[in-house]
């Protein structure tokens, strides 16, 4: 009796373990992603959540034109700084921001708030450290996942058939 109990313990065991191991072995629809590099001895940290395209409209469809938008899927985008540095020619103290962009097709909005942990666009103008224009534009190929690239001159940012840059100084 005491076998038969130990061994249906162990099959249920297997079972749970095999189960659990699927569940984490399966990419997430948005997995988190991370971009780092050092612009002016300042390292810079974004991380979020990576949406696909999957041949959805993106840019005024998916995404809005003219609305706060969460720069990422899941949890805020969070941008991080370890030293004070210049966001298109404006000042930005060391430390985390959540991101946010308003995106539109000739000029974009840029927002660096100071709230962060916050699921989606559960945003207040209020914590806003920075707001910044950018101008867009068509990237040369086609980015199914939302990508942030820290380059030596600022951030990149590049998802379906459009990118960004953001000077960094």
């Amino acid at each position: 009796m005491i076998y038969s109990l130990i061994k249906k313990l162990g099959v249920a065991s297997a079972f749970v373990m095999s189960v659990t191991f699927l569940a984490f072995s399966q990419e997430k629809a948005s997995p988190a992603k991370t971009a780092e590099g050092t612009i002016n001895g300042a390292k810079i940290t974004i991380n979020y959540g990576s949406p696909s395209a999957k041949g959805r409209d993106i840019w005024g469809g998916l995404v809005p034109y003219d609305k706060v938008w969460r720069a990422g899927a899941n949890e805020a985008t969070t941008f991080e700084t370890s030293k004070d540095i210049k966001v298109e020619g404006e000042n930005l103290p060391a430390g985390k921001y959540s991101l946010f962009i308003i995106p539109n097709p000739n000029k974009s909005t840029l927002i660096f708030n100071k709230q962060t942990g916050q699921w989606g666009t559960q945003y207040d103008e209020s914590q806003d450290q920075l707001k910044v224009s950018i101008s867009g534009g068509e990237s040369s190929s086609y980015e199914e996942q939302l990508t942030y690239e820290v380059l030596n001159d600022g951030i990149e940012i590049r998802w379906a058939e459009a990118k960004g840059k953001v000077k960094i100084e």
